[in-house]
């Protein structure tokens, strides 16, 4: 189970009220919200191995020079580029990778990198080691890309929640976007665009659009092709629409497709039945207040390895 850690740590401040605080007043929301997905995920899906895969690096150099503005409209300042963050959040992430490493669950990052790429890396790795299936557990759509049903790897969708999340397979993908695999996932969100993302998209392209162009030709780069020949069926709108967005369309895939070999050594990723160090995370859990999310963790971790 690869868990996109900012993905779920943001939706638990936004999801978990901030009336929960620890002793001090500190809010915990994030933290609560975050170990309580943990626990629910574990003791649904059983994992033998687990990853909170981290952002070493939100907004990649290589990223914002192939599409200088990706993400740009969510830097809080342009001189470190920071990421906006909410002020109630900032001092809940060490807690949250404090309580991992005291759970013993293996959390990874890679400078240069986003989660998502150490997602994609993580995934590559196991498919090609044939290592058995993959859960990416995310609320990012960015990832659906990695849905591959061949390969055993499905996206389990917590943007409605962690509770309604959506298994996310090559069928998923084909009733709700019209597209057969995961990578022709990527290759509409290229042709669509994403302002969430700082990626426009080819204008005048929207979603059922690109994805019908892409089962007709079968993939982007065939797509590109029947734009630059003046003898393929493509409408002389569509053509003229792709013609001018060569520039971006040449840029966008490096920018949208996760990397599948981010620098990460080999890792203990064995879901521990027990914490390591049970008397401290027992003064961790009194001292902000989570009792009862760490207990419902370590009773998930207990169960799964069974």
């Amino acid at each position: 189970m690869l868990l996109d850690a900012a993905s779920l740590y943001f939706r638990s401040f936004h999801g978990v009220p901030d009336s929960f605080t620890a002793p001090d007043g500190t809010v915990v929301n994030a933290v609560r919200g975050f170990l309580d997905s943990v626990a629910y995920l574990v003791t649904l899906r059983g994992p033998q191995r687990v990853v909170a895969c981290w952002d070493n690096d939100w907004r990649p150099a290589f990223r914002v020079a192939a599409i200088p503005s990706y993400k740009a409209h969510r830097v809080a300042n342009p001189r470190t580029n920071t990421e906006e963050v909410p002020d109630l959040l900032v001092p809940q992430v060490p807690l949250i990778v404090e309580a991992l490493e005291l759970l013993g669950i293996c959390r990874v990052g890679a400078d240069g990198y986003e989660a998502d790429d150490v997602i994609g890396t993580l995934t590559a790795r196991q498919v090609s080691a044939g290592r058995g299936e993959v859960d990416v557990v995310t609320g990012d759509r960015d990832l659906f890309q990695l849905a591959d049903d061949a390969a055993r790897v499905r996206v389990l969708y917590v943007g409605r929640g962690v509770r309604k999340l959506e298994m996310v397979d090559e069928a998923w993908l084909s009733a709700k976007y019209g597209v057969t695999s995961g990578p022709m996932y990527a290759e509409m969100a290229t042709l669509r665009g994403d302002p969430s993302d700082g990626l426009p998209g080819v204008a005048g392209i929207g979603e059922k659009t690109a994805s019908g162009l892409l089962k007709r030709f079968g993939s982007l780069s065939a797509l590109r092709a029947a734009a630059a020949d003046p003898a393929s069926d493509l409408s002389p709108g569509q053509r003229k629409k792709l013609v001018e967005a060569s520039d971006y369309l040449e840029a966008a895939p490096a920018v949208v497709t996760v990397a599948p070999d981010a620098p990460i050594p080999d890792l203990d990723d064995e879901l521990p039945s027990t914490p390591p160090d049970h008397q401290a995370l027992v003064a961790f859990a009194e001292k902000w207040g989570v009792e009862s999310s760490v207990s419902r963790v370590v009773q998930a971790m207990t169960k799964a390895t069974a």
